[in-house]
Parts: C-alpha cells; structure tokens; sequence
C-alpha cells in the first residue's frame, strides 16, 4: 500500500511538473481566455491554446503562459479553423493567394474538385497555362498544380480531388464516342497517377458532359483505382431533379461495388415537382450506412445554386466542345430540336429550366457582362422591348451565342425545408461551391453567389444562433472535423495537441454573412481571428497578408 502511495505521489508530482514546464514556456503564440469549441462536438469550455511552429502543443488553463505573440480571445469562440470541403478557388489563388473572401470566413483549408479539378491535363487536354511570379508554367500533373501553389503561396491550405471531366476529356476529348478498354485502361491509369500525386480521391459532375457520358460501370471502375489509395468519391449526382432519388441510389451502389466513402456533393432537391420529399432521400442514405456503407453528404446554406445558362442546353449538343455548340445553337434545323428538348426534357437530364418551373425570374445573371446582377425575366423584356410574344428560347441562345457559349447564373430551385433537413443530418457537413474572390482589386468581377463570402458565418449566424437549427458545438464538427476526417486530414480539423494549428477565433454574439444576391462583395462580420500552420493571416478583422499555407496531398502522405 504504501509502495502504491510512493508511485501515485511520484504520478501526481510529475504531472504537476510536466504542467509548471509547458505553462511557463515561452509559446509562439497563445490565444488567451477563449470559449474553446474544439470540433469533435463535445460541450464547450474556458481555455487557452499555446502554440510552437506549425503545431498546438497545450490547450487548457495555461494561466501562467507567456508568448511571443498573445491574442486575447475573451468572450469569443475559438474553434479549428473551418475546412471548406467544396470549393471552386484553383486559379484565382495563383492570381491573388490571400484568399480574402474564404480566410474572412474563418476557412483555413479549401479542397478542390468536383467535375473539374487542377490536373490532369495531358493527351487530348491541352496542358493548363498559369502564370506564377512572372514565369509561365504548363500545368500537366496534379503534382504540378500543388508545386504552384506552393510556389505562388497562399493564405488557405490547398488539397484536391482528382476530377473525372479531366480523365475522361485527357482520353477521349470532346468526343461523345463510347471508350474502348483500352481508353478505360488510360483513365484508370491518370486516376492512380493522380491519386499518387496526393489527390484526396475521384471527383465527379455527372449532371453535363463530360462526367454524364461515364455509366455507373464506368465510375466504379475508377473508384476501385481510388479504394486501393484509401481515397474518396465525391459526387455531383446525375439528377438533382426528377430522378434525385435514382441518383443518390446510383451514387450508393457505387461506393458498395467499388468498397470506397461517398460524399455527396451539395444534397438538395432542386425540381419543384419533389419538394419536400428530403425525408426520402435521407432515408435512403441511412439506410445505407445501416449496411455499413459509408456514405455522406455536404450542403451549402442557401437555396439557390450557381450553375451556367449553357446548362438549359440539352447534352447531346455539347458534344464537340463550345465550337460545335455555338454552331448548333446558330443552325435552324438544330435550333428547333434544341428548344424541343428544353421544353419537353430528354431521359435522365437534368433540366434546369423545367426545374425552376420555366420561370425566368428565378434565374439571376452572376456573369461578369453587362446582365450582371439582373434577372433572366428583366433581360429577356430589355432583348425583346417587352414584346410579349417575342420567344424567350430563341432569345436564350442567341444571349449565348454572343456570351461564347457561358452565361453564370443562380438558380433559386430548392427548398429552406428540404436543406434543413439535409443539415441537421449527423453525416452531413458544409461546403461552400464558392471561390477566394475579394470586394476589390483583380478578384472583384462578377455578380458572384453570396456563398463565396459568407457560408459559414452564416451557418454559425443563421442556423445556430438565429433558427437554433444547430448547436454551436455540433455546427463547428460540421465544419471542420466531420470534414477532415471524410478526406483523411487526420492531424486537422480538432484543437488538439500535436496537430497543426488551424485556428478561428469568432464572436458568436455577432457573427453574421452580409453578402447578398444583388449586392454579393461585403465581407462577414464578426471573425477576430484566423491562424493557418501556427501564423496569423486574419487578426482583429484584418488580413495580415501572411501566406503560409500548404498542399495538403492525399491519402498515402503522412505529413497533412
């Protein structure tokens, strides 16, 4: 007993000791005094986090603890910095790194990829040409993007799919032909390139061509390529619409037939005709992972969706690329088998314009032209002097016609209901859809969607404070580790020592998105703070200008 009592006196005195020594180091930084929600969910409480480098190495009391550079962090929240596991950033970051609009939402990591994703570009899709420090560089490999990035710098950490348009168009090019084997042997062999490059996995947009031109067949045979580097599918599924639930059961079988996770991009019901059918679709997914499937979703907090005009055009006229496109959209005799196919629909594609309910109103002009900011009603009334009996398809492609073939546009087609619903699901977490844009300088073009500046200040503002929707503690998960550990971030998204210290600090009281559809470029209030790999970038609402942010690769590297 009492050598027992010798052992535990010892145990209690050297943990003392180890604490006296780490609170009476000197830290890099240490933000002081916060309410400290650290991402796995649990209840908050009081507390510090001392950091040294790129690393936390104490959270708790550390009354005691000095620091070279000190953040007060009374009476604000401080949480893992935000992972913004859907974004659309790759080339404006080699334009301007600072990453304004997604580090004034406390967002430290962004992952790239959905249809599209910064590599491959090789074979038949010609190399990516990007500028970085007045150099010229042709972008081939994915390991070629990240060498960019680290080379340009960045404010966020930078991770990335590999997406399928690029396989699919690096193979077979504009070309709607069926791929021999030998084709689907090539893409097999791009997605094991990439995925050794340091993607997080395969990235799909099934919904137009290129990714709608892959059968469910031809998907699983490239995750099973994916599933052996321990990786990811991410989904745009086929049909949002009126095969939703067709599409999220395709989405499904995939990752059971090729053994791989499924996160599913943005989950809504975007077609009039399903709403308020949510319940249906999340209980296909539990059901799923009743089996032991490990499927998962993400949503943006807003009902409308930014896609492209171009999108109202039936597939089969994209085949050749925009030349061909534009080339049809001038041909009369195709015209009409156009405006045909928008009106009445074509099998298992998604028609944006029957989605909305052939409204125009609820289409909103965010391409930088002189439309921007206007409604697709108000732009046909300007094109036709409000002539009533003027057709508004026919006006539709000759607005892309002399726009080449893009027009970007919100779509108002789901539900508050619906996406609620979707949130409040355990397994689903947020994503933006949104870029680093900036209120000014080079970045500041466009209408763009109100998500790319304040997604999650508004979930935080919105869905936890204002509806109540969420609990502070269970909004910050899903904004960081839920997402982190969907992507295999494993040394991110949690306050925890020994990880890299990812870091925001917010006013939970205040926070709030600003940003509107009519008047997009106004930052979020209510972020103090945002650190990334121990520096800080954002500091009492300013940017520092700081860029230390990585290319954090995939599932086969060990230092994320």
């Amino acid at each position: 007993m009492r050598l027992f009592a010798v052992i535990g006196l010892l145990g209690v005195m050297s943990n003392m000791w180890s604490r006296s020594i780490a609170e009476d180091a000197a830290y890099d930084l240490l933000i002081h005094g916060g309410q400290i929600v650290d991402g796995t969910g649990n209840p908050w409480y009081h507390g510090s986090v001392a950091i040294r480098g790129d690393r936390i190495v104490s959270i708790g009391a550390l009354s005691n603890a000095t620091a070279t550079h000190t953040i007060d962090a009374t009476g604000y929240v401080v949480a893992p910095g935000f992972i913004d596991i859907h974004s659309h950033s790759d080339f404006l970051l080699l334009e301007d790194g600072n990453a304004q609009s997604k580090i004034r939402q406390g967002v430290t990591t962004e992952i790239l990829g959905e249809g599209r994703s910064p590599g491959p570009f090789v074979n038949r899709l010609a190399p990516r040409k990007v500028t970085v420090d007045g150099d010229k560089l042709e972008l081939r490999r994915l390991s070629d993007y990240f060498s960019a990035i680290e080379r340009a710098k960045t404010s966020t950490n930078i991770a990335s799919y590999v997406g399928i348009g690029n396989v699919w168009e690096s193979v077979m090019g504009k070309s709607f032909d069926r791929p021999t084997e030998a084709q689907l042997q090539r893409m097999c062999a791009l997605v094991d390139q990439a995925m050794a490059d340091g993607a997080l996995g395969l990235s799909s947009q099934l919904m137009m061509p290129p990714g709608s031109l892959a059968t469910t067949n031809d998907v699983v045979r490239l995750c099973r390529v994916v599933a052996r580097h321990h990786g990811i599918y991410s989904t745009h599924i086929r049909n949002e619409g009126t095969e939703v639930f067709k599409s999220v059961r395709e989405a499904i079988e995939i990752g059971r037939r090729s053994g791989v996770p499924v996160d599913i991009i943005h989950l809504k019901i975007a077609d009039q005709q399903f709403w308020g059918r949510m319940n249906e679709v999340v209980q296909l997914i539990q059901d799923a992972r009743g089996e032991g499937l490990n499927i998962q979703a993400n949503v943006y907090p807003y009902t409308r969706g930014n896609n492209n005009l171009v999108s109202i055009i039936p597939p089969w006229a994209h085949e050749g690329g925009t030349t061909e496109l534009l080339r049809r959209l001038q041909s009369l005799q195709e015209r009409k088998r156009i405006k045909h196919d928008i009106i009445n629909g074509v099998p298992e594609w998604y028609n944006h314009y029957t989605a909305v309910g052939s409204d125009w109103s609820r289409m909103l002009v965010s391409a930088n032209n002189s439309f921007k900011g206007l409604t697709m009603d108000r732009v046909m009334a300007m094109r036709t002097n409000d002539n009533p009996d003027a057709d508004r398809i026919d006006e539709l492609m000759d607005l892309l016609i002399e726009q080449n073939g893009s027009v970007s546009t919100v779509f108002a087609h789901h539900t508050e209901k619906d996406m609620n619903l979707a949130l409040s699901q355990p397994w689903c977490s947020v994503g933006s859809d949104g870029s680093a844009y900036a209120t000014e300088g080079i970045l500041r073009r466009g209408n763009p969607h109100p998500r790319n500046f304040g997604t999650f200040p508004r979930i935080l503002g919105v869905y936890v404070r204002e509806t109540g929707l969420l609990k502070l503690e269970d909004a910050v998960r899903k904004i960081t580790s839920l997402n982190a550990a969907k992507v295999g971030l494993h040394e991110r998204g949690l306050l925890k020592a020994g990880h890299f210290a990812d870091v925001t600090v917010f006013d939970a009281a205040t926070i709030k998105d600003r940003s509107l559809y009519t008047d997009p470029f106004q930052y979020p209030i209510g972020i103090k703070g945002v650190i990334v790999n121990g520096k800080v970038v954002l500091e009492d609402g300013k940017h520092t200008n700081a860029r230390p942010g990585r290319a954090l690769l995939g599932p086969s590297d060990s230092a994320r």
